[in-house]
């Protein structure tokens, strides 16, 4: 007796649809994040070498990196919400208000980058270690005025970072980020102050 098969070529066709799409959206997350994160950190290493140029030459590659990333994960939410997309934006984040930060200029917003909010905060808060750095350059070279100005932008970061108190399930743990940026502010307060102090014994000292 002849059995009757199910003919599963509707069901096949929909599915292979449906997850040759995801997989697409997959390799290009694969192919395009990598890149980001590195040109992020080029882009950084290049401000703090004060090579302004050469930074915006990396920004605006990752731009146009991300642009393809955003348009080839549209209605793919699940791989754009994965580790490593979310790392690469990040650090998209990071790189973008660091530049601004370190000329004193005003930060872009999220929209302004075409990124969402819970990735371009805990970019910020990164950006408050790329601070301290430059501090530390500008204590070294005696830049006291400097120095004291970008304490008083890292001091304003913390205080935005500390008033968004939202469950760390909405930010994916903003709220350790925001705890490190702050010690790594309350350092640096203490950096600043002693070498002020110690400036102003010495400048005692020589009857200035």
């Amino acid at each position: 007796m002849a059995i009757d098969r199910i003919d599963l070529t509707s069901v096949e066709s929909e599915v292979r649809a449906e997850l040759d799409a995801k997989y697409a959206a997959r390799e290009l997350a694969i192919r395009l994040a990598r890149p980001i994160i590195q040109h992020s950190s080029k882009a950084i290493r290049a401000l703090h070498r004060n090579d302004e140029g050469l930074a915006r030459e990396f920004l605006n590659q990752i731009k146009s990196d991300l642009d393809e990333l955003n348009t080839g994960l549209v209605g793919q939410e699940d791989i754009a919400r994965s580790g490593l997309v979310y790392d690469a934006v990040k650090e998209y984040a990071e790189a973008e208000l660091t530049a601004a930060l370190l000329s004193h200029q005003p930060l872009p917003l999220p929209s302004d980058l075409g990124i969402h909010a819970v990735p371009y905060l805990k970019g910020l808060g990164e950006a408050v270690g790329e601070q301290r750095r430059r501090l530390l350059d500008q204590l070294r070279l005696g830049q006291l005025d400097e120095a004291e100005r970008t304490f008083a932008d890292m001091e304003q970061v913390i205080d935005l970072l500390t008033a968004l108190d939202y469950p760390d399930g909405m930010t994916s743990g903003l709220r350790r980020t925001t705890d490190v940026s702050r010690a790594l502010t309350e350092r640096s307060r203490a950096d600043l102050t002693s070498t002020i102090v110690q400036e102003r014994l010495r400048a005692d000292l020589a009857g200035d």
